[in-house]
């Protein structure tokens, strides 16, 4: 590369002429010496927007749960592997196990009379069900229930276990800042007991009962969490939410994001604030024939299908939609969602991170409107 290089960057006429040899061994002591010049990299380094290397991408639940189902037959859950997990590896980011430069997103197989063993991380995690009944997770020895539909909470350096009392195996999808977390080395893991400190099967897990309550705080615990103490968001109360918004914007009252588009966020109830500090979470609803508007962000978000069929169109290429499919948007790609039918989405995202460190960014394309 030039010795002048970079946004357009060009030599001036009035100068001398460059000694090739002098600056090629100008160059060959920087790399002896581990030192790089940013005039050969500044379009790397600085570019003039995002430029992921992170691709948008799809996995289709048709291919995904049949694959999980292999590994369930064929891998055992325990010491060593700890998890039946399979993370979702985005194909522009060189093999690593990473749906974005952020985000880990994997589904988890958990076969019938299974139990994953107890351990924690500095990581922060949450899972949520597409389908299925039947698996508890224990959060610091608080049985929670999973069922379909509910976004169910693991923040960072809590114990955490799995088990299925059912003759039936059950999946679901895993979602992590791992990426984040090992590219600033802020990783810790340690093991917990053999087993699950808690095989109890409760309705409702100590956390609900404390925290689940719209409005309510409990005296026990005024003082602010970072992340949320409410380890599981139920189906029953989104679906509601969701139902409201609409029947309220039918009603010719201003309750959704956008014509036919109702939205929610799970938070946390000390804060009102992100349920963790590193990763947010929504739900989103379609009516059928809805269309939302073309937009870029800084930051990236993954979506799973929750219920219905439509379409998302990133960077002008538009993917066909089903229950269970999952899709990555990686930071300032432009993307639309589109409803066949009516239309529910789960999505999680980067954005307190972008938020907190000032860099977050949002363009909406408003022909498209």
């Amino acid at each position: 590369m030039s010795a002048m290089t970079g946004h357009g960057a060009q030599r001036g006429d009035d100068l001398p002429p460059v000694d090739e040899a002098a600056l090629a061994k100008l160059y060959e002591d920087f790399a002896a010496e581990h030192l790089m010049p940013l005039w050969t990299q500044i379009d790397d380094l600085m570019p003039m927007h995002p430029k992921s290397k992170a691709v948008p991408h799809v996995w289709k639940w048709s291919t995904l749960y049949p694959m999980a189902q292999r590994s369930g037959h064929l891998v055992p859950v325990g010491r060593g592997g700890e998890r039946r997990a399979i993370g979702l590896g985005n194909p522009g980011l060189g093999g690593r196990p990473y749906i974005s430069p952020t985000l880990w997103a994997a589904i988890q197989y958990l076969g019938p009379k299974e139990t994953a063993p107890e351990h924690r991380h500095a990581q922060n995690a949450f899972r949520f069900v597409v389908e299925g009944e039947g698996v508890w997770t224990v959060v610091n020895g608080d049985p929670v229930r999973m069922s379909r539909g509910d976004f169910l909470l693991t923040p960072g350096w809590n114990f955490h276990g799995h088990h299925n009392e059912t003759d039936q195996p059950m999946a679901w999808i895993d979602g992590l800042d791992i990426p984040f977390s090992y590219q600033n080395d802020v990783g810790f893991f340690e093991f917990g007991s053999e087993r699950v400190t808690d095989y109890a099967t409760p309705n409702l897990s100590r956390g609900e009962r404390l925290w689940a309550h719209p409005g309510l705080r409990p005296l026990s615990g005024l003082q602010d969490a970072v992340s949320s103490p409410l380890m599981a968001y139920r189906w029953e109360f989104t679906d509601r939410a969701l139902t409201e918004q609409l029947l309220l914007e039918d009603e010719g009252q201003p309750a959704t994001v956008e014509q036919g588009h109702a939205a929610v966020r799970y938070m946390n109830p000390t804060t009102g604030g992100d349920v963790m500090p590193t990763i947010r979470a929504e739900f989103h609803r379609l009516r059928a024939g809805a269309v939302t508007p073309g937009r870029r962000e800084v930051g990236s978000s993954v979506f799973q299908v929750f219920e219905g069929k439509g379409t998302v169109t990133m960077n002008g290429v538009e993917h066909t939609l089903d229950i269970g499919d999952l899709f990555v948007v990686p930071s300032w790609v432009s993307w639309s969602l589109a409803a066949e039918t009516q239309f529910d989405l789960f999505r999680f995202s980067d954005a307190p991170i972008m938020e907190r460190l000032h860099f977050h960014r949002t363009h909406i394309d408003d022909s498209s409107r």
